[in-house]
């Protein structure tokens, strides 16, 4: 046994390697979903025989990176890592989407040489991009392979990905399309209609075709697409659900979905099992090609949540009390600092750089600003590969649509344990004319749910500055979330700026702004300048109230500070410029419940219906979050 060429097309021992390789994947892939009863074999079965190929002779040599974006063909890629010994076959076989396994029912970074785990189609699309992009970035040009289903490409996200990889001019971005024309319920004729070849190739990406069942064809394919230059290449395998099953191919050549999702019964799938049991000469030429596996992966772990990274944060910007400005300005003005500090700074938007103030990074540093396109999922999802490739990315558009139109996407980061760093801008009524579609009261709610992304609230610049220079230098997915128009500098007792070059930030710390004990008013965002300018205005008419002001930055997390004043004053008024259903008030009547603490008085202010249009100052006095209505609120508390 010996190593084929890519200049030379495979000869007998090749292709008698091959085909016992995927004789062998195809029943581990039978008795797979035989023992879970469920699974999808239809599709395993149709693309086992390129990823049979493909990480044979080119990922078991280099261990380029793949990306298989269908994720529900688990059993496809269990099979082949564990036929090259990457992963123990007698216990994926038995343990297929069992309790307690790491092999999930679809593909998953807990199993030893999945790098990406998938299952909302169109996502890992997206992330091979951008692991391909990261090559480019890193200038090695190494080649990065994907996967993706032919009914796949009817998701919007694709479309994002295609015009994104031909932008970049990803020709070291090798595709393949399971093309079996089969998808979930029936097949594409009849479901969605489309001439996937021509939507690929009119977003520029190289189309080679091939036999997805004939190696000599696929081998060809993939010495083409390796000669491509300037553009992605897809091959489009054209393949048959269920091949190599003798009771599932009829059906798939059928165009039947029969077995898209559907796993045989035990009885009928032990007879197919018989006729896939390999001969002592195909035995033989599998173990003879093991000694020649010169890669193998390492299963590496995501540091955990907060661990600190190796960044140079530089020195923290400090504005100072004379200055008016806005929060996704200072945003920008860190990120570029951070970017001269450290190579692996990215910038990710949507069309928006000078809105969410990236076009700071843009002017320093344009290689390293991406500019994604009106494309917020594909946007999300690169910044994930990114971050597992090393960079850190920071991604930014309107907390609008970075908390619902990309929520799946940043849902898919989170479980994958990834570094990303999600910088909304123009949140709350802070957006003021544009309206209820733009203003984002509702966003901290995507978040509240996700194990390993972190919520954070702006307060001011100088806050910013110190919040964005933190979660650059810790591990974690973050969603940073600030407004829109400019305000004030927050100060201290004396005049001088509270977060100032002293105020070191940690994740769930709440600050104490002014001290007092017949009311605790937590606040958040641009809230906390509401609230302490209502406090000055009480204290000018009503010197013997005393009032405490928390600054609160995270939903998710408080501390000791927030309960120690609660418990002091018995009376709490949350301000937030979000809805109280799913934002400070609620979460922190969680916190208070869980401490065994019931305050005598506790009302919230915040934004409880959709606005119109009005300057964000029009929209806080409409609906009660305005200086005046805050002192009133107070008083009344008070009393």
């Amino acid at each position: 046994m010996h190593l084929p060429t890519p200049t030379h097309p495979l000869d007998q021992t090749h292709l008698s390697f091959l085909t016992a390789f995927s004789k062998s994947c195809r029943r581990s892939i039978l008795e797979m979903v035989k023992n879970a009863q469920s699974g999808h074999p239809g599709g395993s079965l149709s693309s086992i025989d390129y990823l049979s190929l493909l990480y044979a002779f080119i990922i078991s040599q280099n261990g380029a990176d793949i990306v298989i974006s269908n994720g529900h063909i688990s059993p496809a890629v269990y099979s082949v890592l564990a036929e090259l010994g990457y992963i123990d076959k007698s216990d994926v076989i038995k343990n297929f989407r069992k309790h307690n396994s790491i092999f999930e029912g679809h593909i998953t970074r807990h199993v030893n040489g999945v790098l990406y785990g998938t299952g909302p189609l169109g996502i890992g699309v997206s992330v091979a991009s951008s692991f391909a992009l990261a090559e480019k970035l890193k200038k090695t040009n190494n080649k990065v392979y994907g996967l993706i289903g032919d009914g796949e490409a009817q998701e919007g996200q694709v479309y994002e990905m295609i015009n994104f990889s031909k932008k970049y001019s990803l020709d070291n971005f090798i595709l393949f399309m399971d093309y079996n024309k089969v998808q979930l319920t029936s097949s594409l004729e009849e479901i969605m209609p489309m001439n996937i070849p021509e939507i690929f190739r009119a977003g520029g990406f190289e189309i080679i075709e091939a036999d997805g069942h004939d190696f000599q064809s696929l081998w060809h394919a993939l010495k083409k697409a390796h000669e491509v230059k300037g553009k992605p290449i897809l091959i489009m395998g054209h393949t048959i659900m269920g091949k190599g099953v003798e009771s599932m191919e009829p059906e798939g050549k059928n165009f039947k979905s029969t077995w898209h999702g559907q796993a045989p019964k035990p009885e009928d799938a032990d007879k197919e099992l018989e006729k896939l049991t390999l001969s002592s000469e195909e035995k033989k030429l599998i173990s003879d090609f093991l000694p020649l596996i010169k890669w193998k992966p390492e299963n590496k772990e995501s540091p955990k949540n907060l661990t600190k990274l190796e960044i140079n944060t530089g020195t923290p910007l400090l504005y100072e009390k004379e200055v008016v400005t806005d929060c996704r300005s200072a945003y920008g003005k860190a990120l570029v600092d951070l970017a001269k500090l450290n190579p692996e700074i990215l910038g990710l938007t949507a069309d928006l750089r000078s809105s969410v103030k990236t076009d700071y990074l843009n002017d320093h540093f344009p290689d390293r600003h991406i500019e994604c396109g009106i494309a917020e999922q594909h946007m999300v999802s690169a910044a994930g590969g990114l971050s597992l490739k090393g960079f850190i990315p920071f991604t930014s558009t309107f907390g609008a649509f970075l908390s619902s139109r990309a929520k799946d996407q940043a849902r898919v980061n989170d479980i994958n344990r990834t570094n990303v760093k999600m910088v909304a801008t123009h949140c709350g009524l802070s957006v003021g004319e544009d309206g209820p579609t733009h203003q984002a009261i509702d966003d901290l709610t995507s978040f509240l749910g996700m194990f390993n992304t972190h919520v954070i609230e702006a307060i001011d610049p100088n806050h910013t500055d110190r919040v964005i220079r933190y979660i650059a230098s810790h591990y974690g997915n973050f969603y940073i979330r600030m407004g829109r128009h400019k305000f004030p500098i927050i100060t201290k007792q004396d005049g001088t700026p509270y977060y100032d070059q002293n105020y070191k930030y940690e994740y769930g710390k709440t600050d104490l702004i002014r001290e007092g004990n017949d009311l605790t008013i937590a606040a958040s965002g641009p809230m906390v300048y509401n609230a302490l300018q209502a406090l000055q205005q009480i204290k000018t008419n009503n010197p013997n109230i005393s009032i405490e002001l928390i600054a609160i930055s995270s939903i998710k997390k408080f501390d000791q500070t927030i309960l120690n004043s609660i418990k002091k004053t018995k009376k709490l008024l949350t301000i937030e410029d979000h809805n109280a259903i799913s934002g400070l008030s609620s979460q922190i009547s969680k916190f208070i419940i869980e401490n065994d603490f019931k305050p005598e008085k506790f009302e919230s202010l915040a934004v409880k219906e959709y606005q119109l249009s009005g300057t964000s100052q029009e929209l806080y006095k409409h609906v009660g979050l305005d200086i005046e209505s805050i002192a009133k609120k107070s008083l009344e508390m008070y009393k």
